[in-house]
Protein backbone atom coordinates (compact mmCIF):
# COMPACT_ATOMS: atom_id res chain seq x y z
CA UNK A 1 0.00 0.00 0.00
CA UNK A 2 1.06 3.81 -0.88
CA UNK A 3 1.50 6.40 1.10
CA UNK A 4 -1.24 8.19 -1.50
CA UNK A 5 -3.10 5.15 -1.40
CA UNK A 6 -3.61 5.57 2.41
CA UNK A 7 -4.14 8.64 1.98
CA UNK A 8 -7.31 8.32 -0.06
CA UNK A 9 -8.94 5.60 2.21
CA UNK A 10 -9.51 8.24 4.88
CA UNK A 11 -13.15 9.39 4.13
CA UNK A 12 -14.37 10.19 7.82
CA UNK A 13 -13.41 13.91 7.53
CA UNK A 14 -14.50 14.28 4.08
CA UNK A 15 -17.89 13.09 5.08
CA UNK A 16 -18.65 14.94 7.78
CA UNK A 17 -17.17 18.14 5.12
CA UNK A 18 -20.24 16.92 2.63
CA UNK A 19 -22.63 16.96 5.41
CA UNK A 20 -21.41 20.74 6.61
CA UNK A 21 -20.78 19.93 10.04
CA UNK A 22 -17.08 19.75 9.60
CA UNK A 23 -16.23 21.50 13.27
CA UNK A 24 -12.33 21.73 12.14
CA UNK A 25 -9.79 24.33 11.03
CA UNK A 26 -12.40 27.25 11.32
CA UNK A 27 -10.40 30.45 10.60
CA UNK A 28 -11.02 33.33 12.71
CA UNK A 29 -10.09 36.92 11.51
CA UNK A 30 -9.70 39.25 14.30
CA UNK A 31 -7.61 38.98 17.44
CA UNK A 32 -8.57 36.20 19.95
CA UNK A 33 -10.30 37.54 22.43
CA UNK A 34 -13.80 36.89 24.11
CA UNK A 35 -15.59 38.02 20.89
CA UNK A 36 -14.08 37.29 17.37
CA UNK A 37 -14.97 37.60 13.82
CA UNK A 38 -15.63 34.86 11.79
CA UNK A 39 -17.01 34.92 8.12
CA UNK A 40 -17.43 38.73 9.25
CA UNK A 41 -19.62 38.39 11.73
CA UNK A 42 -19.45 38.60 15.75
CA UNK A 43 -18.94 35.37 17.23
CA UNK A 44 -18.83 34.62 20.70
CA UNK A 45 -15.78 32.90 21.84
CA UNK A 46 -16.37 30.11 24.57
CA UNK A 47 -13.78 27.60 22.93
CA UNK A 48 -10.28 29.73 23.96
CA UNK A 49 -7.55 28.65 26.18
CA UNK A 50 -6.87 32.25 26.83
CA UNK A 51 -7.84 32.22 30.17
CA UNK A 52 -6.60 35.60 31.53
CA UNK A 53 -7.32 36.87 28.18
CA UNK A 54 -3.93 38.35 27.67
CA UNK A 55 -3.55 37.68 24.03
CA UNK A 56 -4.78 41.08 23.05
CA UNK A 57 -3.57 43.04 25.70
CA UNK A 58 -1.44 45.59 24.40
CA UNK A 59 0.96 45.44 26.93
CA UNK A 60 1.68 42.25 25.81
CA UNK A 61 1.30 43.57 22.12
CA UNK A 62 4.02 46.16 22.36
CA UNK A 63 6.52 43.85 24.68
CA UNK A 64 5.99 40.83 21.33
CA UNK A 65 7.19 44.19 18.87
CA UNK A 66 9.92 45.33 21.53
CA UNK A 67 11.60 41.90 21.36
CA UNK A 68 11.89 41.71 17.65
CA UNK A 69 13.18 45.07 17.25
CA UNK A 70 15.83 44.24 19.88
CA UNK A 71 16.33 40.40 18.54
CA UNK A 72 15.01 40.09 15.46
CA UNK A 73 12.10 37.75 14.01
CA UNK A 74 14.12 34.47 15.01
CA UNK A 75 17.22 32.77 16.59
CA UNK A 76 18.14 30.72 13.81
CA UNK A 77 19.06 28.24 15.82
CA UNK A 78 18.69 25.81 18.68
CA UNK A 79 19.05 26.76 22.29
CA UNK A 80 22.14 24.36 22.89
CA UNK A 81 24.26 26.35 19.93
CA UNK A 82 23.59 30.10 18.58
CA UNK A 83 19.76 30.26 19.70
CA UNK A 84 19.90 31.37 23.41
CA UNK A 85 18.86 34.97 23.96
CA UNK A 86 19.29 37.14 27.17
CA UNK A 87 15.76 37.24 27.36
CA UNK A 88 15.62 33.38 27.53
CA UNK A 89 17.52 33.47 30.71
CA UNK A 90 15.23 36.04 32.07
CA UNK A 91 12.47 34.41 31.63
CA UNK A 92 13.53 31.20 32.70
CA UNK A 93 14.86 32.89 36.20
CA UNK A 94 11.53 34.60 36.43
CA UNK A 95 9.44 31.61 36.02
CA UNK A 96 11.54 29.90 38.44
CA UNK A 97 11.29 32.16 41.14
CA UNK A 98 6.99 32.10 40.01
CA UNK A 99 6.74 28.68 40.65
CA UNK A 100 9.44 28.19 43.39
CA UNK A 101 11.68 25.40 41.81
CA UNK A 102 15.68 25.80 42.00
CA UNK A 103 15.80 26.03 37.83
CA UNK A 104 13.39 25.92 34.89
CA UNK A 105 14.05 25.47 30.95
CA UNK A 106 12.07 26.46 28.07
CA UNK A 107 10.80 24.91 25.40
CA UNK A 108 9.62 25.68 21.84
CA UNK A 109 6.30 24.47 22.18
CA UNK A 110 4.75 22.62 25.52
CA UNK A 111 4.87 19.37 23.44
CA UNK A 112 8.33 19.51 22.85
CA UNK A 113 8.71 19.50 26.71
CA UNK A 114 6.76 16.27 26.98
CA UNK A 115 8.71 14.46 24.60
CA UNK A 116 11.53 15.47 25.35
CA UNK A 117 11.31 14.99 29.27
CA UNK A 118 10.24 11.44 29.65
CA UNK A 119 12.51 10.79 26.54
CA UNK A 120 15.49 12.02 28.54
CA UNK A 121 14.75 11.16 32.35
CA UNK A 122 12.98 7.74 32.36
CA UNK A 123 15.00 5.39 30.42
CA UNK A 124 14.95 1.26 30.05
CA UNK A 125 14.58 -0.95 33.49
CA UNK A 126 12.89 2.60 34.84
CA UNK A 127 9.02 3.25 35.11
CA UNK A 128 6.43 5.72 33.86
CA UNK A 129 3.15 5.53 35.52
CA UNK A 130 0.21 7.95 34.19
CA UNK A 131 -3.20 8.88 34.70
CA UNK A 132 -5.20 7.48 31.80
CA UNK A 133 -6.57 11.08 31.06
CA UNK A 134 -3.10 12.71 30.50
CA UNK A 135 -2.29 15.11 27.61
CA UNK A 136 -1.76 13.14 24.28
CA UNK A 137 2.13 15.07 24.33
CA UNK A 138 3.14 13.03 27.93
CA UNK A 139 1.47 10.04 25.75
CA UNK A 140 3.99 10.22 22.93
CA UNK A 141 6.60 11.46 25.19
CA UNK A 142 6.36 8.10 26.73
CA UNK A 143 6.11 6.14 23.54
CA UNK A 144 9.51 7.58 23.02
CA UNK A 145 10.89 6.66 26.36
CA UNK A 146 12.05 3.23 26.42
CA UNK A 147 10.91 3.40 30.16
CA UNK A 148 7.61 0.64 30.74
CA UNK A 149 4.96 2.33 31.10
CA UNK A 150 1.62 1.29 33.34
CA UNK A 151 -1.88 3.33 33.47
CA UNK A 152 -4.17 3.44 36.37
CA UNK A 153 -7.63 4.68 36.03
CA UNK A 154 -8.80 8.41 36.27
CA UNK A 155 -7.76 10.32 39.55
CA UNK A 156 -8.40 6.81 41.12
CA UNK A 157 -6.12 6.77 44.06
CA UNK A 158 -6.84 3.21 44.86
CA UNK A 159 -6.24 2.17 41.38
CA UNK A 160 -2.83 3.70 41.56
CA UNK A 161 -1.63 2.82 44.44
CA UNK A 162 -2.47 -0.97 43.03
CA UNK A 163 -0.01 -0.44 40.04
CA UNK A 164 2.55 1.29 42.09
CA UNK A 165 2.48 -2.06 44.42
CA UNK A 166 3.16 -4.24 41.60
CA UNK A 167 6.95 -2.19 40.68
CA UNK A 168 10.23 -2.68 42.49
CA UNK A 169 10.86 -0.30 44.86
CA UNK A 170 14.65 0.14 43.87
CA UNK A 171 13.43 1.31 40.05
CA UNK A 172 13.28 4.91 39.14
CA UNK A 173 9.47 5.46 38.36
CA UNK A 174 8.19 8.58 37.57
CA UNK A 175 3.92 9.47 38.20
CA UNK A 176 3.33 11.88 35.56
CA UNK A 177 0.22 13.68 35.51
CA UNK A 178 -1.71 16.99 34.49
CA UNK A 179 -2.68 19.20 37.00
CA UNK A 180 -5.63 20.21 35.23
CA UNK A 181 -7.05 17.39 32.97
CA UNK A 182 -7.87 19.48 29.90
CA UNK A 183 -11.15 16.98 28.48
CA UNK A 184 -12.93 17.02 32.12
CA UNK A 185 -11.87 20.20 33.59
CA UNK A 186 -10.88 18.17 37.00
CA UNK A 187 -8.19 18.72 39.32
CA UNK A 188 -5.92 16.12 39.74
CA UNK A 189 -6.10 14.72 43.14
CA UNK A 190 -1.81 15.55 43.92
CA UNK A 191 -1.95 15.72 47.47
CA UNK A 192 -2.68 12.34 47.66
CA UNK A 193 -0.55 11.36 44.49
CA UNK A 194 2.99 12.87 46.22
CA UNK A 195 1.54 10.66 49.47
CA UNK A 196 1.45 7.45 47.41
CA UNK A 197 4.96 9.25 45.77
CA UNK A 198 6.97 8.62 49.10
CA UNK A 199 5.33 5.94 50.25
CA UNK A 200 6.47 4.05 46.82
CA UNK A 201 9.87 6.01 46.25
CA UNK A 202 8.66 7.79 42.98
CA UNK A 203 9.57 11.26 41.39
CA UNK A 204 6.22 13.25 40.70
CA UNK A 205 5.98 15.55 37.47
CA UNK A 206 2.99 17.83 36.87
CA UNK A 207 1.94 19.16 33.43
CA UNK A 208 0.70 22.52 34.60
CA UNK A 209 -0.67 23.82 30.74
CA UNK A 210 -3.96 24.19 32.42
CA UNK A 211 -3.23 25.40 35.60
CA UNK A 212 -0.93 28.51 35.30
CA UNK A 213 -2.81 31.63 36.01
CA UNK A 214 -5.59 29.33 36.91
CA UNK A 215 -4.86 27.06 39.99
CA UNK A 216 -2.64 28.73 42.81
CA UNK A 217 -3.05 31.30 45.13
CA UNK A 218 -0.67 33.43 42.80
CA UNK A 219 -2.38 31.46 39.84
CA UNK A 220 1.30 29.17 40.30
CA UNK A 221 -0.27 25.92 39.53
CA UNK A 222 -1.03 22.62 41.32
CA UNK A 223 1.32 22.04 43.63
CA UNK A 224 0.96 25.75 44.91
CA UNK A 225 -2.69 24.89 45.07
CA UNK A 226 -2.65 21.91 47.14
CA UNK A 227 0.57 23.51 49.14
CA UNK A 228 3.07 20.77 48.21
CA UNK A 229 5.80 22.07 46.09
CA UNK A 230 8.36 20.65 47.78
CA UNK A 231 6.80 17.19 47.26
CA UNK A 232 6.86 17.57 43.18
CA UNK A 233 9.97 17.01 41.50
CA UNK A 234 8.72 18.36 38.18
CA UNK A 235 6.49 20.77 37.11
CA UNK A 236 5.79 21.72 32.79
CA UNK A 237 3.55 24.07 31.34
CA UNK A 238 2.89 26.15 28.17
CA UNK A 239 3.20 29.27 27.18
CA UNK A 240 -0.48 28.87 24.65
CA UNK A 241 -2.96 29.02 27.34
CA UNK A 242 -2.40 32.26 30.50
CA UNK A 243 1.05 33.36 29.12
CA UNK A 244 -0.60 34.26 25.89
CA UNK A 245 2.33 33.12 23.24
CA UNK A 246 3.57 29.63 22.43
CA UNK A 247 6.13 27.46 24.25
CA UNK A 248 6.80 25.88 27.33
CA UNK A 249 8.69 24.90 29.89
CA UNK A 250 10.27 22.66 32.92
CA UNK A 251 11.23 23.56 36.08
CA UNK A 252 12.99 21.25 38.72
CA UNK A 253 16.26 20.79 40.62
CA UNK A 254 19.19 22.67 39.61
CA UNK A 255 20.96 18.86 38.70
CA UNK A 256 17.86 17.94 36.72
CA UNK A 257 17.95 20.90 34.36
CA UNK A 258 21.36 21.10 33.72
CA UNK A 259 21.10 17.50 32.83
CA UNK A 260 18.27 18.16 30.38
CA UNK A 261 20.42 21.12 28.94
CA UNK A 262 23.18 18.63 28.02
CA UNK A 263 20.77 15.50 26.66
CA UNK A 264 17.61 16.49 25.81
CA UNK A 265 17.12 16.21 22.38
CA UNK A 266 13.52 17.87 21.59
CA UNK A 267 15.52 20.95 22.89
CA UNK A 268 18.88 20.67 21.33
CA UNK A 269 17.42 19.72 18.00
CA UNK A 270 14.76 22.40 17.68
CA UNK A 271 14.93 26.41 16.83
CA UNK A 272 14.37 28.49 19.86
CA UNK A 273 11.44 30.31 20.94
CA UNK A 274 11.08 33.28 18.98
CA UNK A 275 11.98 36.94 20.92
CA UNK A 276 8.11 37.80 20.35
CA UNK A 277 7.06 34.57 22.15
CA UNK A 278 9.51 35.14 24.66
CA UNK A 279 8.84 38.84 25.07
CA UNK A 280 5.22 38.46 24.93
CA UNK A 281 5.14 35.48 27.98
CA UNK A 282 7.35 37.60 29.81
CA UNK A 283 4.91 40.62 30.42
CA UNK A 284 1.74 38.21 30.27
CA UNK A 285 3.44 36.88 33.13
CA UNK A 286 4.22 40.91 34.85
CA UNK A 287 0.60 41.23 34.34
CA UNK A 288 -0.60 37.82 35.70
CA UNK A 289 1.32 38.74 39.30
CA UNK A 290 -0.14 42.29 39.25
CA UNK A 291 -3.45 41.35 38.76
CA UNK A 292 -4.96 38.73 40.26
CA UNK A 293 -8.56 40.41 39.29
CA UNK A 294 -8.36 38.82 36.48
CA UNK A 295 -7.97 35.72 37.87
CA UNK A 296 -10.82 36.04 40.74
CA UNK A 297 -12.99 37.50 37.22
CA UNK A 298 -12.18 33.77 35.55
CA UNK A 299 -13.49 31.92 38.41
CA UNK A 300 -16.41 33.95 38.90
CA UNK A 301 -17.31 33.21 35.81
CA UNK A 302 -16.75 29.71 35.82
CA UNK A 303 -18.66 29.45 39.21
CA UNK A 304 -21.62 31.22 37.35
CA UNK A 305 -21.43 29.14 33.82
CA UNK A 306 -20.94 25.65 36.00
CA UNK A 307 -24.05 26.70 37.88
CA UNK A 308 -26.46 28.03 35.37
CA UNK A 309 -25.62 24.97 32.79
CA UNK A 310 -26.84 22.36 35.75
CA UNK A 311 -29.68 24.35 36.89
CA UNK A 312 -30.18 23.51 32.85
CA UNK A 313 -29.84 20.30 33.16
CA UNK A 314 -26.77 19.55 31.45
CA UNK A 315 -23.87 16.88 32.30
CA UNK A 316 -20.56 18.51 33.00
CA UNK A 317 -19.15 15.09 34.45
CA UNK A 318 -16.59 16.35 36.82
CA UNK A 319 -15.48 20.16 35.96
CA UNK A 320 -14.64 22.37 38.74
CA UNK A 321 -12.40 24.59 36.91
CA UNK A 322 -12.94 26.73 33.83
CA UNK A 323 -12.62 24.39 31.48
CA UNK A 324 -16.62 22.72 31.00
CA UNK A 325 -17.59 19.81 29.16
CA UNK A 326 -21.21 19.23 28.17
CA UNK A 327 -21.74 15.26 27.92
CA UNK A 328 -23.46 15.09 24.15
CA UNK A 329 -22.57 11.15 23.48
CA UNK A 330 -22.73 10.58 19.48
CA UNK A 331 -19.61 12.35 17.50
CA UNK A 332 -22.32 13.05 14.46
CA UNK A 333 -24.17 15.08 17.24
CA UNK A 334 -21.37 16.69 18.94
CA UNK A 335 -20.36 18.06 15.55
CA UNK A 336 -24.03 19.24 14.52
CA UNK A 337 -23.86 21.11 17.65
CA UNK A 338 -21.19 22.83 17.21
CA UNK A 339 -22.45 23.96 13.73
CA UNK A 340 -25.98 24.79 15.23
CA UNK A 341 -24.30 26.82 18.19
CA UNK A 342 -21.96 28.50 15.54
CA UNK A 343 -24.87 29.81 13.33
CA UNK A 344 -26.50 31.35 16.73
CA UNK A 345 -23.41 33.10 17.13
CA UNK A 346 -21.24 30.77 19.54
CA UNK A 347 -18.11 29.30 19.14
CA UNK A 348 -17.20 25.99 21.10
CA UNK A 349 -15.31 22.70 20.86
CA UNK A 350 -16.17 19.66 19.99
CA UNK A 351 -14.39 16.34 21.71
CA UNK A 352 -14.66 12.83 20.14
CA UNK A 353 -13.82 9.48 19.72
CA UNK A 354 -10.39 8.40 20.60
CA UNK A 355 -9.92 11.38 23.04
CA UNK A 356 -12.65 10.19 24.72
CA UNK A 357 -14.83 6.71 24.75
CA UNK A 358 -17.00 5.74 21.83
CA UNK A 359 -20.06 7.07 22.88
CA UNK A 360 -18.95 10.15 25.40
CA UNK A 361 -18.28 12.32 23.32
CA UNK A 362 -18.46 16.08 24.28
CA UNK A 363 -18.75 20.01 23.90
CA UNK A 364 -15.84 21.58 25.29
CA UNK A 365 -15.95 25.14 27.07
CA UNK A 366 -13.22 27.10 27.72
CA UNK A 367 -13.69 30.41 29.86
CA UNK A 368 -11.82 33.84 30.22
CA UNK A 369 -11.50 36.59 32.71
CA UNK A 370 -12.11 38.90 29.81
CA UNK A 371 -15.74 36.99 29.23
CA UNK A 372 -18.52 39.32 31.00
CA UNK A 373 -21.89 38.10 32.70
CA UNK A 374 -23.59 38.80 29.44
CA UNK A 375 -21.34 36.83 27.51
CA UNK A 376 -22.26 33.59 30.50
CA UNK A 377 -25.90 33.98 29.99
CA UNK A 378 -26.03 34.66 26.58
CA UNK A 379 -23.98 31.42 25.83
CA UNK A 380 -26.16 29.49 28.22
CA UNK A 381 -29.26 30.52 26.79
CA UNK A 382 -28.17 29.07 23.17
CA UNK A 383 -26.28 25.98 24.27
CA UNK A 384 -29.87 25.55 26.06
CA UNK A 385 -31.74 26.38 23.18
CA UNK A 386 -29.98 24.22 20.58
CA UNK A 387 -29.26 21.36 23.50
CA UNK A 388 -33.38 21.08 23.06
CA UNK A 389 -33.77 20.71 19.74
CA UNK A 390 -30.96 17.73 19.89
CA UNK A 391 -32.44 16.19 23.09
CA UNK A 392 -28.82 16.51 24.66
CA UNK A 393 -30.62 17.82 27.91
Amino acid sequence: MSIEHRAKEYTRAKEVMAAGIYPYFRAIESDQDAVVMMHGKKVLMMGSNNYLGLTNHPEVKEAAKRAIDQYGAGCAGSRFLNGTLKIHIELEEKLAEFIKTEAVLIFTTGHHVNLGVLDTLVGRGDYIVMDDQVHASIVDGSRLSYANKRKYKHNDMQALEEVLKTIPLDKVKLIVVDGVFSMEGDIAKLKDIVFLAEKYQCDVMVDDAHSIGVLGPNGDGTAAHFQVQNQVNLIGGTFSKSLASVGGFIGGSSDVIHYLKHHCRSLIFTASPSPANVGAVLKALEILQREPERRQKLWDNTHRMLKALKECGFNTLHSETPIIPIHVGDDLKAFTYCKLLQDEGVFVNPVISPAVEKGGALIRLSLMATHTFEHIDLAVEKLYKVGNMLEVL
